[in-house]
């Protein structure tokens, strides 16, 4: 049924404030937490085990929260977990901001690592949290719900584009400023909190189910749906060629490639770039020919992308390696989100978004103790081993999806 002009315009509005501004400031306030953290305990330590060990303290409890986050989720509601997460992500950087300018250079670097594993964790938080207030907007709005779910994946690459330049800019001025920049942001998203128009959850009842419970039921859901557990697999594997990649990225270009951390930043400010133009174009690609095609191509694409960058010594080709590295990431992201989208029950999204995310995401902190144990030397025959598994994974996935009906092009078909 077509929407009217005057139903459209505060619908819209609605969507910008309730729920495009909310996410974009949380998106850009995590990315540059997750990539300025790292790259400043380089700067300061100058030492590729700790700056390793940084990005695996980051991941682990981001994992962790996952199953709580889409327990909560599917009891009180995105709104009111939103609230809660990105409150106290904020108040914990406000105070960071103002007691790290007086401790010690030691002090500093693992209360800096701290933060980075405990604001890792809320992230996670608010983005089961948006990831779900997101289906649900595209659910309401009917046949217009691939346009909602592609703004929001815009925002999130939007992020990916600005944060990682913004985070190698400010932390030249130490600590203070990169921090007082995460805290603007996230208090951005308090002021704005987010929300769909669904009324929320009261009370949790006694027939809520725990938090494990809640996983149980995301993994026979998972279980239950053969094109989506394949398609975690691939990408799990994925993520671990990919992560060890992004853990060693600083590595490779201060202490290989000569350059500075701000071209560290760069490098993942040009990806974001590529996988924006990238989910842009595969758009019409998957309406014409269907998701299985773009989905192996991707796959294809990473695969040789991640074995040709560890052979690499030249800067120049190194972005480009890079960037066209996370477009296929992109794409297949795509992928994931539109066939989840399509077969999750909305009464168990929460908790089954929160066991996929957490099977697609386990291979990033053993990624970086993988680059932490590694001497700098021999990070390329690391991420040699890794790309090699990957791709083998990655063939096997697609080829058992060929056939899926879940992957098939359907007549009008759209990503979201």
């Amino acid at each position: 049924m077509p929407h009217t002009i005057s139903a459209v315009r505060p619908h819209q509005a609605g969507l910008l404030r309730h729920m495009y501004l909310p996410r974009a400031a949380d998106a850009l306030a995590a990315t540059i937490t997750t990539y300025a953290i790292p790259l400043l305990i380089l700067a300061t330590t100058g030492s590729p085990a700790l700056t390793g060990l940084t990005f695996a303290m980051e991941w682990v409890p981001r994992l962790a929260m996952f199953g709580v986050a889409g327990c909560w989720v599917d009891r009180y509601g995105p709104a009111r977990v939103w609230r809660t997460a990105t409150a106290i992500r904020t108040a914990v950087i406000v105070l960071a901001a103002i007691l790290l300018p007086f401790t010690t250079a030691h002090v500093s670097t693992w209360a800096l690592m701290t933060l980075g594993a405990v604001a890792g964790g809320l992230t996670e938080v608010s983005f089961v949290a948006a990831e779900t207030a997101g289906a649900d907007a595209s659910r309401r709005a009917d046949e217009a719900g691939h346009r909602i779910q592609g703004v929001l994946l815009g925002i999130d690459q939007g992020a990916l584009l600005i944060g990682p330049a913004l985070g190698g800019l400010l932390i030249q001025g130490g600590a203070t400023p990169m921090l007082v920049a995460v805290a603007v942001l996230a208090t951005l998203a308090v002021a704005f909190p987010i929300h769909t128009g669904k009324k929320e959850p009261a009370q949790p009842g006694t027939e809520q189910v725990s938090a494990v419970g809640a996983l149980r039921e995301g993994w026979r859901t998972v279980r239950a749906l053969p094109a989506l557990g394949w398609l975690v697999a691939g990408l799990a594997a994925s993520n671990l060629s990919t992560g060890v990649l992004q853990a060693s990225a600083p590595i490779t270009v201060v202490h290989t490639l000569g350059h500075s951390t701000a071209a560290v930043g760069t490098i993942w400010s040009v990806a974001a770039l590529a996988t924006l133009l990238a989910i842009t174009a595969c758009r019409k690609t998957i309406d014409r020919w269907g998701l299985w095609p773009a989905g192996a191509t991707a796959a294809a694409v990473v695969s040789a992308g991640c074995l040709t960058v560890a052979l690499t010594t030249e800067f120049s080709l190194y972005i480009a390696l890079v960037a066209l590295i996370m477009a296929g990431e992109g794409v297949m992201t795509v992928v994931l989100r539109t066939l989840r989208s399509r077969i999750i029950p909305a009464d168990v999204f929460g908790a089954t978004l929160a066991v996929t995310m957490t099977l697609v995401l386990l291979p990033l902190p053993l990624a970086g103790g993988l680059v932490a144990l590694t001497p700098a030397p021999q990070l390329p025959y690391l991420l040699t081993a890794c790309a090699t598994a990957q791709g083998l994974v990655l063939a096997t996935v697609f080829a058992r999806l060929r056939t899926h009906t879940a992957l098939r092009p359907t007549p009008g078909e759209t990503t979201s």
